[in-house]
Formats: structure tokens, C-alpha cells, sequence
């Protein structure tokens, strides 16, 4: 299975394709989705970016993590696992 990456610390107007760019250098990336406001469009500072190859998802946390990516610090790491969330309806 693919390791998926959380990018933070990333400026409101990167795209996805900007992100898929950068973390091409590394290695095959899978996807890369910045995430954005469903209301305006613009990102909210994080993607998730998936590699093809575990060792090469480790390689771009070691390389990016605490980097500068356009005057902002960004943080790379592991993804951590969906959380269910309630509906938020009434009973």
C-alpha cells in the first residue's frame, strides 16, 4: 500500500499542481491534493501527497520536512488515519 504524506505550512495559493512538482523530484507521486475551502476555492495551507513507493514517501519527509517552500515553513510527515465524524444532524 502507498504511504500517504500531510504537508502543512503551505502558502493559501499553492495548487496541487505545484505540490505533485515539488515532490516529484523524490520520486513517483500517486496524488497530491491541496485541500481547499469548499465555498471560495482557496487552499487551506495543507495537501496530502501519496508516493507510489514507501521509501521514497520516507525520503521526502527526511528531505522537505522544516523546509521553506515559498516564505512559509513547511511540515511533511505521515499521514495519520480518517477519524469518523458524526453527521452533526439532530436526533
Amino acid at each position: 500500500m502507498a504511504k500517504r504524506l500531510f504537508v502543512g505550512g503551505l502558502p493559501y495559493t499553492t495548487t496541487s499542481d505545484e505540490i505533485r512538482e515539488l515532490f516529484s523530484k523524490i520520486g513517483e507521486v500517486a496524488s497530491a491534493d491541496v485541500i481547499t475551502d469548499k465555498f471560495t476555492g482557496q487552499g487551506k495551507g495543507f495537501a496530502f501527497v501519496e508516493f507510489a513507493d514507501d521509501a521514497n514517501a520516507d525520503k521526502a519527509i527526511k528531505e522537505l520536512d522544516g523546509t521553506d517552500y515559498n516564505g512559509r515553513k513547511m511540515v511533511v510527515n505521515e499521514a495519520r488515519p480518517r477519524e469518523e465524524r458524526s453527521s452533526g444532524g439532530r436526533s
